[in-house]
């Protein structure tokens, strides 16, 4: 069993960065990779980054080239630090942890274990 935990998030001005951290706790299988989604308001809950434990990562194209994703496995631990954030990146963030196969969001959620979220807000 699985619990994760985000931290980092708050309110800031377009431009501005912010970093969040997901801890996690319990058995995490070295098979599984990790990943961060986000919901904004009124909308699905969508992929921001993922990475395996091997450290490939995948980006959504909205926050490639701003957002990047680490982790450090010693202390099971996951970021996003998230640079020249925008407006449109208002939403709540989502930490999860998923069979390194899967790729998609319908996958995390069947699969995969999900933290409480931190909400993001950027203000224009």
């Amino acid at each position: 069993q699985v619990q994760l935990v985000e931290s980092g998030g708050g309110s800031v001005q377009a431009g501005g960065s912010l970093r969040l951290s997901c801890a996690a706790s319990g058995y995490t299988a070295s098979s599984y990779c990790m990943g961060w989604l986000r919901q904004p308001p009124g909308k699905e809950r969508e992929g921001v980054a993922r990475i395996d434990r091997d450290g490939t990562t995948n980006y959504a194209d909205s926050v490639k080239g701003r957002f990047t994703i680490s982790q450090d496995n010693a202390k099971n631990t996951l970021y996003l630090q998230m640079n020249s954030l925008k407006p449109e990146d208002t939403a709540m963030y989502y930490c999860a942890a998923a069979p390194s196969n899967c790729y998609s969001v319908s996958c995390f959620r069947v699969f995969g274990y999900w933290g409480q979220g931190t909400q993001v807000t950027v203000s224009s």
